[in-house]
């Protein structure tokens, strides 16, 4: 049975946790043991809906959710999530970091503070927005030392539903509209991370909102057939265009802030171009779903929704996250790709960036890569790598 808690009871359940602090050792490919903490929304959330959700059987902890594990714990995905492979990577043990909304667990290399429906603006009231997110952290940070929280790593993907709900509620919104609507999501950002920064984090990966117009689910709501809805493509654009200068002026005025953006955008739009340098033979469809695009309804108790025979063939699990298989490459791309998708660092780099010291490179828009191995002339450069 799901537990019936609202935040203000979780709250203090988790003031009372306490563990023994580790010192920082490296592991054998030379990475600093250190915590890695996540923020945002169900592309993040490793089960903390769950503790905040009044239905007793909510959709993602019901087969075929978590099906390549056989274990639907609460995750959007059909297997393991982008956290969950960073965690490996960073030799994480006991698969990966727990959700924060859980009572008893360990806490000692980081946790999820993530939550399905989440956004930046506002939440619905079984969800945190991030700022609610943020503020859960600075209420157990006393967990870890300061010098600990410094050297760890800070991970955020949110503002999906901003722009979602944005659309949906006001479809005739003019340019002058949507660009006012981007600002705003972005200044709060900007001003979610500044407490994460006054709570003595230091390391950043901001991860790029993808075309939200391509979606499954969007697709299907808005009738598009196989095309992407572009409104919503647009605003992902808008969005993704001042998420790195914004990090960038943070750079230069807040002594050791360092950051990377990955561009998940991008790596979305190549999979949904050339889906078969990628193997997968069905971007356009949801694996698990009912109505056009299989985009509704996984999970859920009361419809019966189809399943595909072959997930690791389908770029969504569902109509608005990917596949497990996808969640690995992405995964990949984010701790050690090239810079046409990760910038101005790739993960494994600021893991290990010396703590305290200012940033030497900064994002820069449409940066090509320095690592090409192919000619400039090849038609198929920057598919097949990322």
């Amino acid at each position: 049975m799901v537990c019936k808690c609202d935040l203000v009871s979780v709250l203090g359940v988790l003031l009372v946790l306490t563990i023994f602090h580790t010192p920082i050792v490296f592991a054998e490919n030379n990475v600093p043991l250190v915590a890695l903490f996540t923020f945002g929304d169900s592309n993040y959330d490793n089960g903390n809906k769950v503790f905040l959700s009044v239905n007793q059987n909510p959709p993602q902890t019901m087969w075929p959710y978590g099906k390549s594990l056989d274990d639907p714990i609460g995750k959007f995905s059909d297997g393991d999530i982008v956290p969950d492979f960073i965690a490996d990577f960073m030799s994480i043990p006991d698969g990966g970091i727990p959700p924060a909304l859980k009572p008893g667990v360990n806490l000692t290399r980081g946790a999820s503070f993530a939550v399905a429906d989440a956004s930046i603006l506002g939440s619905p009231v079984e969800s945190m927005t991030l700022n609610q997110q943020v503020a859960l952290f600075g209420a157990i940070k006393s967990n870890w030392t300061d010098s600990y929280i410094e050297k760890s790593m800070f991970m955020i993907y949110i503002g999906m539903e901003d722009y979602l709900n944005f659309t949906k509620f006001n479809p005739t919104a003019d340019g002058s509209a949507q660009q006012a609507f981007v600002i705003s999501v972005i200044n709060r950002l900007q001003s979610d991370i500044g407490l994460l920064y006054g709570m003595r984090a230091r390391k950043f990966m901001v991860q790029m909102l993808p075309p939200l117009g391509c979606l499954p689910i969007v697709k299907q709501d808005y009738k598009t057939g196989g095309e992407c809805y572009e409104p919503l493509n647009d605003l992902a654009k808008q969005h993704n265009a001042k998420l790195g200068p914004m990090l960038n002026q943070f750079a230069l005025t807040s002594s050791g802030f360092q950051f990377t953006v990955f561009d998940f955008y991008s790596s979305i739009i190549r999979r949904l171009q050339r889906p078969f340098t990628y193997r997968y033979l069905e971007t356009n469809i949801s694996c698990c779903g009912i109505g056009t695009h299989n985009a509704f309804g996984c999970g859920a108790s009361n419809v019966h929704s189809k399943l595909c025979e072959y997930q690791r063939s389908y770029l969504f699990f569902d109509g608005r996250h990917n596949t497990e298989k996808a969640q690995e490459q992405l995964a990949h791309l984010i701790y050690g790709a090239n810079p046409n998708v990760v910038q101005p660092m790739t993960l494994r780099e600021l893991i290990t960036f010396p703590t305290g010291a200012n940033m030497r490179e900064f994002w820069e828009p449409k940066k090509s890569s320095l690592r090409r191995r192919r000619p400039s002339n090849d038609p198929n450069i920057g598919f097949s790598a990322y």
